[in-house]
């Protein structure tokens, strides 16, 4: 793999899925976005997703990785990696909704081997023809990475369940049409020794006893997130997702497959962010009308990120082959979140300090990248989670 910020491909089928899936972001979309006024601070409705939703769809890309029978290619995991960094790089808003990142196929991931044929025709499937969507309602305030702490419980009632409990960091709550919740059934975990037991629920965002009330904020400044408040819900027992007090299982079950995938999308930012500073050191002005660049001390910062984004990006492509080869990557998947998120990171500060006070101002798209990528570090599983992963993938080594 060689480094590049407008990367090539040998596979002829990915070259031509890159190919088209750049006209489409740098052309129809950004035309999109711009005729809206749609900027990363935009509280974006379903007016504004559908159309995407459906255009994508037309296009191929919406759902793209699924299986030929719910209209996808079957893309191997490094295929869809170098889709989503695509997405990354391209500086789009709405690049979220292109592959269905934002309440689409790819957020439903795996969890449609768990559906019945109910779930999967009333649910899932208008969810990849776009015409419906969903969240994923795990997190909780005091239950961030250990999950298994949750307070939402479910108690089972005649012919379905009741929900009770406040889940937070929905995301595509403001949109979705429906939450996949996990939920602690009660009377399991509460005296010593017991050991919980979870389910996952399908439950309508319409139903009585749920409310979708605006989520914080988070840094970057997107207006994408969700509480989840279910007070004494009603579930049916067709809405319960694969076994009963199998629902964590189904939550993590594609973990180390999800951990990789978000990788991805973090270089295609820093590599949007090392293309625009390049712009900008060649263009920038200082004393005696020599460019930026022209400054060694510039030079070298500019080695140090594009060097940081290609050894980040070696090790994430290298994992993926792997993976597409059926090898257990579940130490190198830590490996690569940890490396990923921490070189993104120092490649965006550098960014900021070249681009000075345009790398402050709020509207700057470095300073939003900043924002944007300073989170990863914490979401997914924070750096300090994976170098625990890592150090336990060491301790079995022979």
């Amino acid at each position: 793999m060689t480094f590049s910020l407008r990367p090539t491909y040998q596979d002829p089928r990915l070259a031509d899925l890159v190919d088209q899936l750049r006209t489409y972001l740098d052309g129809e979309l950004a035309d999109y976005e711009h005729e809206r006024g749609i900027t990363p601070a935009t509280r974006l409705t379903r007016a504004d997703l559908e159309p995407v939703w459906q255009r994508s769809r037309e296009l191929g890309f919406y759902g793209i990785h699924l299986a030929k029978e719910h209209g996808g290619q079957e893309l191997t995991y490094t295929e869809l990696a170098a889709l989503k960094e695509e997405i990354g790089a391209s500086g789009r808003v709405l690049g979220h909704s292109v592959l269905g990142d934002m309440g689409g196929p790819l957020r439903a991931g795996d969890i449609l081997k768990h559906a019945t044929d109910h779930q999967l025709t009333t649910y899932f499937l208008p969810v990849i023809r776009g015409e419906r969507a969903c969240c994923f309602s795990l997190t909780e305030t005091d239950a961030g990475s250990d999950v298994r702490s949750m307070r939402t419980t479910a108690v089972r009632d005649g012919d379905g369940y009741r929900l009770t409990g406040h889940k937070v960091f929905s995301s595509a709550g403001p949109f979705a049409d429906f939450a996949i919740v996990v939920a602690r059934m009660a009377g399991t975990g509460e005296q010593a020794g017991d050991k919980p037991r979870f389910s996952a629920f399908l439950v309508d965002l319409d139903s009585p006893g749920c409310r979708v009330e605006d989520g914080a904020t988070p840094m970057s400044g997107e207006h994408i997130e969700s509480d989840i408040v279910l007070d004494d819900c009603h579930v049916p027992a067709a809405n319960l997702l694969g076994e009963e007090g199998k629902g964590m299982r189904i939550a993590l079950g594609r973990v180390t497959t999800n951990r990789l995938l978000h990788c991805p999308t973090a270089l295609g930012a820093a590599r949007r962010a090392i293309d625009l500073t390049l712009d900008r050191t060649r263009h920038r002005k200082v004393a005696g009308g020599q460019p930026l660049l022209a400054l060694q001390a510039i030079q070298h910062k500019v080695a140090d990120m594009a060097t940081e984004f290609y050894a980040a990006r070696s090790m994430t492509y290298a994992a993926l082959a792997a993976l597409d080869r059926g090898e257990d990557v579940r130490t190198e998947a830590f490996m690569c979140k940890l490396f990923v998120a921490e070189s993104a990171f120092r490649i965006l500060d550098e960014a900021v300090q070249i681009h000075g006070k345009e790398g402050l101002t709020q509207g700057n798209e470095i300073e939003f990248l900043f924002r944007k990528i300073r989170m990863f570090r914490i979401l997914t599983g924070t750096s300090e989670i994976q170098r625990n992963g890592i150090a336990h993938g060491l301790a079995f080594l022979g």
